[in-house]
């Protein structure tokens, strides 16, 4: 469990849970902001499996007080039916935390933008996990630019003792503003620890209806006065960010140059002056929209800015046409920043002009490791087979998609040429199938199915379209840590369903004895003129590693 229990929890059986508070825990940032939520007098936590954001909700699940409150924390099928069930939740008074990693939300965004409109009942806050440097993600993209399109307040904690903070303070802040509020974090965020001291544990809501039983319906005549006060809102969400103790202004007395530093990116600076005092002005900034107040004050004090935050310069887009007086607006558009990538303490020691370590150069004698899928996955046996069954045709067959078969695009295999987003395999191979590329396969995995295969499927089944479906199920979500898939049992169900005729759904144990049987039904459905699905089916090799370790 992520859950750290004081000794007295392990001798005493009659140890409360709320005395847990008041005590500083070893928390990560996710571990943090799943307390908080907990601790914020939250009734349920909807997300789907996406790093760096998976273990808030593992940490709820392992959570004593979690359990005892019946407290709702099972995976959802997506980041958009997470979401909107966070939003009935909140529909029916009580607080709920909704879960995901940044290409997440632009699967859940339909929802979280409109919920700005339709506002909330209880306190409702979306947590976005977002992935600069990509390291388990195939884009860098900063949320923050949803929660200002939406138009609700954002918070960014610099520290993990924010990340607890906000998530508990959060509902509330929601629930005062009407709106759903955004909790953006960072991966260095997510996965470094601190010290955090808890507070006490607040009651979960009452079940109560809206007071206003249009409130959920969004028909134009009534979006439109739901959109007037959306807007007219902007002056409280802007008062509140102004007089927010996340942020302020810390004096200097070199006022040649004034920073601006958001979120984690404070954490960084700070770094260069453990004594806690910089010697340049900052405006540290951890809640949105901008403090306009603090912002002015630095502009009119200092020469020059230098703009600090993690992800996308939006903050230094924003200052650049800000001030009438052309205070030059210094971060990561001209320069003196990168424009990619995370932020660390060197690079902003070098925008600062101080020394750092640039590090050691690597030798020639190390090589690079690329990943590879782990010896006696299911996924290499089913690549080995595709590969043999497609010898026969032109590559670039293969339209893949997000998961651990990914990996199917690198050495020794190189069997599929596509991975755009989750459930575009379907999608894309069908596309290709309708400019006359047959045979034209997809490759998907059984949770990626779930989360957003099956629409793709309809489109094909409906059009007779001539794609051959591989759904290589492991059984799990094994990429990000082995959990349920919601499709567990179902597959072939679903496909039936839908319409796949029953003769062309075949399912078969990807295992190197049916290598031969495996081929011969590739080639078999590959000349088939229509929509055909074959589901290798293997349990994860570290899911039932893990699983036999734990029976003994």
């Amino acid at each position: 469990m992520g859950f750290l229990l004081a000794e007295s929890a392990i001798f005493d059986p009659d140890f409360e849970i709320k005395k847990l508070t008041m005590q500083k825990h070893l928390f990560l940032g996710v571990e943090a902001i799943g307390q908080g939520a907990i601790d914020g007098g939250m009734s349920g936590v909807y997300a789907y499996p996406g790093t760096p954001s998976t273990e808030i909700t593992e940490f709820i699940q392992d959570h004593p007080l979690a359990e005892e409150r019946n407290i709702h924390r099972k995976w959802s099928a997506n980041e958009k039916t997470a979401f909107e069930t966070a939003l009935g939740m909140s529909y029916a008074g009580k607080r709920a935390i909704s879960c995901m990693k940044h290409v997440g939300l632009n699967v859940a965004a339909d929802a979280f933008i409109n919920a700005a409109m339709t506002g909330v009942n209880g306190g409702l806050i979306l947590t976005v996990a977002d992935d600069p440097s990509m390291h388990s993600s195939q884009n860098e993209q900063d949320s923050r630019f949803y929660g200002k399109f939406a138009m609700v307040p954002i918070l960014e904690p610099s520290s993990q003792q924010e990340a607890y903070d906000m998530a508990r303070e959060g509902f509330a802040l929601s629930e005062l503003t009407k709106v759903p509020v955004m909790l953006r974090i960072t991966t260095r965020m997510a996965h470094s620890r601190a010290g955090v001291e808890c507070s006490e544990v607040l009651d979960e809501n009452q079940l109560s209806m809206p007071a206003d039983p249009r409130q959920f319906i969004l028909l134009p005549a009534i979006a439109r006065r739901k959109y007037k006060g959306l807007l007219q809102s902007q002056d409280l969400f802007l008062k509140l960010s102004e007089e927010s103790k996340y942020n302020r202004y810390e004096e200097g007395a070199d006022t040649s140059l004034g920073i601006v530093a958001c979120g984690i990116a404070y954490n960084y600076l700070m770094e260069h002056y453990p004594n806690g005092t910089c010697p340049f002005p900052v405006v540290k900034i951890s809640q949105y929209p901008l403090p306009e107040k603090l912002i002015k004050r630095l502009n009119q004090e200092c020469d020059e800015l230098l703009i600090l935050e993690e992800g996308a310069p939006m903050v230094e887009e924003s200052l650049k046409g800000f001030f009438a007086n052309g205070t030059p607006v210094k971060g990561r558009l001209d320069g003196t920043l990168p424009r990619d990538g995370e932020l660390n303490p060197d690079l902003i020691a070098k925008a600062l002009g101080k020394e750092f370590f640039q590090g050691y150069e690597i030798p020639e004698v190390v090589a690079n490791r690329p990943p590879a899928l782990c010896q006696g996955c299911g996924h290499q046996d089913a690549y080995v087979a595709m590969n043999e069954a497609l010898a026969d045709y032109t590559k670039g067959r293969v339209f893949s998609d997000i998961g651990c078969y990914t990996l199917g695009a690198l050495p020794p295999y190189e069997t599929i040429y596509s991975c755009v987003d989750m459930g575009a395999s379907i999608t894309m191979a069908k596309g290709a199938a309708d400019a006359g590329l047959i045979p034209s396969v997809a490759m998907i995995g059984d949770s990626t199915f779930a989360h957003s295969g099956i629409t793709g499927l309809l489109d094909a089944v409906n059009e007779k379209s001539s794609i051959t479906i591989v759904i290589s199920d492991n059984e799990s979500v094994s990429m990000t840590g082995g959990q349920d898939s919601s499709a567990l049992g179902k597959i072939e169900s679903i496909c039936i369903g839908v319409g796949v005729d029953p003769a062309h759904i075949h399912t078969i144990v990807p295992l190197r004895k049916n290598h031969e049987e495996m081929v011969r039904l590739f080639r078999q459905e590959f000349a088939y003129e229509g929509v055909s699905v074959i589901i290798p089916r293997r349990e994860c090799i570290q899911r039932a590693s893990s699983r036999k370790r734990n029976q003994k």
